[in-house]
């Protein structure tokens, strides 16, 4: 059944002829073959020089290793651009990749949800001047399935073979059938990108996505993350100071051992596993291995490895115990505004109600429109005045984009003031 949504798309960008049948047409092979994977500095200056030299925006995608690997490195980096067909690099080989990204410096990149892809083409030194999300232009044109298989096949009627997406990048060799869907991951990029855009000006929508994606290039590297370990799965069973500091013990023991035998931390030491260790506070290697995680399959050695994080902790001084964790900057849980603040879970669920009619009239995601966090920071703490200008300050202070306080600033205005007042 197609989704309301996805009816509302001109039929401009919808595909094939109809010699291709009633349904979509499977993408079987790319259109040069599969090439070689580029994995010396030679192969890869002839890359560079090809794709310097080639046409029009660049397809651009990266496969990690999540849940193999430590970190999220790209295992294999693909492009096509015309005149240059498609390469296939292994950062691997070739970790520096600055020459590739500066042959391409000036050309558009078109990604397909850009924001997973560009902090590991960082680390290669690849990153673009200007992109193209086909993803977010999907979310924007109003499609409800904006997967890159759903794309192409409701925008451009082939079907995409996605079993490979969730494989292990880091295996080398790299099987032929990898090297296939990875080649035709980027064979259509290009000719989707033209698509969206098509249907983005025929909705009058291109602006607006012309300008995520320039925030999305202009974004910072988002900063390390304060006391990571209090991200483990289940801490919010962890209540007392101390099994707090077994979880910090635990968490960095599996961080150093999983970055040194470069393995995903999950397949070290389950997070389940840290968090009953540090309920349980074992004293002893066999009350410890009794503990769900910590099985029949864990040797000795590993075993005393965290028993003696845990007796770390049981002997730090109570100085040196983590202190619960600080509530998050800005507004609370919106469950408790109505204990807390009244009027502000009543301009709260005013401004609500705008934004979801507000974006259902322009087919698009709520969230497309103005953030969740947005909306709650603006009616957490509204400006002394409400007044238009004053409201459209607020929401570029929060970080909204032209396009969407034009669309927001006078219904959130009126939504305010509509509000009962304080006390």
């Amino acid at each position: 059944m197609t989704d309301a949504r996805e009816t509302s798309i001109s039929n401009a960008v919808r595909p094939p002829s109809p010699e291709a049948g009633p349904g979509p047409v499977p993408l079987l092979e790319p259109r040069e073959g599969i090439p070689p994977v580029t994995t010396t500095p030679e192969a890869l200056a002839e890359v560079v020089s090809a794709f310097a030299a080639g046409r029009g925006p660049v397809a651009v995608d990266a496969e990690r290793a999540s849940g193999y690997r430590y970190g999220q490195s790209a295992y294999l980096v693909q492009l096509r651009r015309e005149g240059a067909g498609t390469a296939l690099v292994d950062p691997v080989g070739c970790p520096d990749l600055s020459s590739l990204g500066e042959a391409i410096a000036d050309a558009e990149w078109v990604l397909h949800a850009a924001t997973q892809d560009l902090p590991c083409l960082r680390e290669t030194g690849m990153l673009p001047r200007r992109l193209f999300d086909t993803e977010l232009a999907g979310r924007l044109a109003g499609f409800a399935r904006v997967g890159l298989g759903a794309m192409v096949e409701n925008v451009l009627g082939y079907s995409l073979e996605k079993g490979h997406s969730a494989v292990d990048w880091s295996t080398r060799p790299l099987p032929e059938p990898w090297l296939r869907y990875a080649a035709l991951d980027v064979e259509l990029l290009v000719d989707l990108r033209d698509a969206l855009e098509e249907e983005l000006e025929r909705q009058g929508k291109l602006d607006w996505a012309r300008q995520e994606f320039a925030a999305i290039v202009a974004a910072p590297p988002p900063a390390p993350r304060k006391d990571p370990w209090r991200r483990t799965s289940g801490m919010h069973k962890v209540r007392r100071r101390r099994q707090m500091a077994a979880v910090r013990e635990l968490w960095t023991v599996r961080d150093r051992v999983a970055r040194r035998r470069d393995v995903s931390p999950g397949k070290v030491l389950g997070d389940t596993a840290i968090v009953e260790a540090a309920l349980a506070m074992p004293t002893s290697a066999q009350a410890l291995a009794a503990l769900p995680g910590f099985g029949q399959r864990m040797g000795r050695r590993q075993l005393e490895q965290w028993l003696a994080a845990i007796q770390r902790a049981r002997a730090l001084p109570e100085s040196e115990l983590p202190q619960p964790a600080l509530a998050p900057a800005g507004p609370p849980p919106p469950r408790a505004w109505a204990d807390k603040d009244p009027a502000a879970a009543a301009r709260l669920a005013a401004a609500r109600a705008a934004v979801t009619g507000r974006a259902e009239e322009l087919n698009l995601p709520q969230e497309n429109l103005l953030t969740p966090d947005t909306v709650r920071r603006l009616c957490w703490e509204p400006p002394h005045e409400i007044s238009e200008p004053a409201v459209a300050e607020a929401l570029r202070a929060h970080g909204a984009r032209e396009w969407q306080v034009e669309q927001t600033a006078p219904l959130l205005t009126a939504a305010l003031s509509a509000a009962p007042p304080e006390g």
